[in-house]
């Protein structure tokens, strides 16, 4: 399996790679001007990765109900389904920009927004938590099902 982290963006979309070793690693974001432009860049990643299925972060509300960001993913879920005819799933991605951002600010790093490197790391927790589900914590060996 080789998988597409993806967190959603308005103007950027972060985007992770990760296969069965079960290890997630942030890669250049999606950061052209247009969706559409945003989209092929998407089609070039899945098709030079060789891509099998989508894991895509879902912005929750904190309550954890379904806000109008969580619908607009949703909308561009939709879309990935139709272009790209590959199984997507959802992570839920509450504060894991805020959580590259802390840890950016505790390495003393600044980054600039619009180069997508926070939305990049974002997505590669997204799509390590998807791992880490799938294949247990980075040994790339499925759980046993006893396993909590």
């Amino acid at each position: 399996m080789n998988a597409l982290g993806i967190d959603y963006g308005e103007k950027r979309v972060g985007l992770s790679f990760g296969d069965a070793l079960g290890l997630a690693v942030p890669i250049p974001a999606a950061v052209e001007s247009s969706e559409s432009a945003r989209l092929d860049h998407i089609q070039t990643v899945i098709k030079d990765r060789r891509i099998d299925h989508l894991v895509v972060g879902l912005p929750y509300n904190m309550d954890g109900s379904s806000g109008f960001k969580a619908k607009e993913v949703e909308v561009f879920i939709e879309i990935l389904k139709i272009r790209f005819q590959l199984p997507v799933s959802t992570v839920d991605e509450r504060l894991t920009s805020h959580q590259v951002e802390q840890q950016l600010k505790a390495q003393k790093r600044k980054v600039d927004r619009r180069s997508g490197e926070v939305d990049s790391r974002a997505a590669t927790l997204i799509l390590q938590d998807y791992l880490d589900q799938k294949f247990g914590q980075n040994l790339g060996l499925p759980r046993d099902e006893g396993e909590s």
